[in-house]
């Protein structure tokens, strides 16, 4: 059996902040600054909880303001990258002449939200997708960053099969916390089924949910009785916010992981894998929950047969500091791996695209499945 997991980067339609801000590779493999994309989501972040309060205080709505000029709302209701809807009561007043002004005095006054716009995805781009899972062939797989379960279905039934690739037979997602339609899901082929779904998505961190999408658990019944429990994550990103911020919540975020972990090794679940984008290295600090005192989980990379492609990493130009994407097992598990490895070829490779071969259908940069590569193992089980 083949378990894997890959950052899909949306299949169909992402946000356009998002679009902006990319990581552009650089000849020393670092990654540039995010542009435009990244002021805007955190702005977007900012005034959503602005908008959010009870009571809006004179300060509240000068911030108010600021942000709305951030993302380009002052004077009008649609930017490049967001949409303020207004549906019943008033948050703003602009008049002809004169400052804009923020009338309602609280979430009670008004009804409406902030909107994300989005763009659609190079078809190419998505078609690449296609291939990479094509090329990987997982029994078990979990896609990070995809738009919602009905966008994961037309893409097996359509684009996997139009490039000759296998359809899976179970398909779910869960909806998550982040409004950008970046959700975490799960491919699945029989004879294995779903046997059990658990969310965390309510689980409270200090000032709401805990986890920026979800850590679902997803207890996999295998043929002759055995079950196999995937918990799929996507934590917190280094992309806006205050870096402090990022690793304290990411920090958070891989502790509650190793209890729910540590819960179903507690209840007698011997067969478990931790998988997904971790926005960090295994060796960092906010994801020490994870392999630190008293874990038993193991890194799928530590297998000596494991094949990087000389890389090590799994995202950007796929150096060793670019290893975010990981796949831990439980011991019983690890007991089990018989190879291992990353696939690169549907990622571009560096600026020039010269850093790793890849598919012939990728042409460009733009075309490229994802700026992850997909990580996998195979396990006798």
């Amino acid at each position: 059996m083949r378990i894997a997991s890959f950052n899909v980067e949306n299949l169909f339609s992402r946000a356009a902040a998002l679009n902006k801000a990319e990581w552009v590779g650089q000849p020393n493999d670092n990654l540039a600054p995010w542009s435009a994309g990244r002021k805007a989501l955190d702005a977007y972040s900012k005034l959503n909880a602005l908008l959010a309060k009870p009571v809006y205080s004179a300060g509240d709505k000068a911030d108010i303001l600021t942000r709305l000029a951030d993302l380009g709302l002052e004077n009008r209701d649609e930017s490049d990258l967001v949409i303020l809807r207004r549906n019943r009561g008033s948050l703003l007043k602009r008049p002809v002449s004169g400052p804009v002004q923020v009338v309602a005095n609280g979430r009670g006054d008004w009804i409406g939200w902030l909107e994300l716009k989005k763009q659609a995805v190079n078809e190419v781009a998505t078609q690449n997708t296609a291939r990479v899972i094509d090329t990987v062939n997982a029994d078990i797989l979990v896609v990070i960053e995809a738009e919602d379960r009905t966008s994961l279905c037309r893409f097996d039934e359509q684009v996997l099969k139009a490039i000759g690739g296998a359809p899976y037979d179970h398909i779910m997602l869960i909806d998550g916390n982040d409004e950008r339609g970046i959700d975490v899901g799960l491919f699945l082929r029989a004879p294995a089924e779903i046997s059990l779904m658990r969310s965390h998505v309510d689980d409270a961190g200090p000032s709401g949910p805990l986890f920026s999408r979800d850590c679902p658990e997803y207890h996999i019944a295998l043929p002759g009785g055995k079950r196999l429990c995937v918990l799929a994550n996507h934590l917190k990103s280094k992309g806006y916010g205050t870096p402090a911020q990022s690793n304290a919540r990411r920090k958070a975020q891989a502790k509650r992981v190793r209890q729910i972990y540590d819960g179903l090794r507690a209840d007698g679940v011997d067969h478990i894998a931790v998988m997904g984008d971790f926005n960090d290295t295994l060796d960092s600090d906010p994801l020490s929950p994870l392999l630190g005192s008293g874990s038993d989980l193991k890194d799928v990379s530590s297998f000596p047969g494991f094949s990087d492609g000389g890389r090590k990493g799994t995202f950007g130009n796929c150096n060793a500091s670019n290893k975010i994407d990981h796949i831990l097992l439980s011991p019983a598990l690890m007991a089990k791996v018989t190879a291992g490895g990353i696939e690169l070829r549907g990622a571009w490779g560096g600026v020039h695209g010269t850093l790793w071969p890849h598919f012939p259908e990728i042409t460009k940069a733009s075309e490229a499945a994802s700026d992850h590569a997909a990580i996998w193992v195979d396990l006798a089980i």
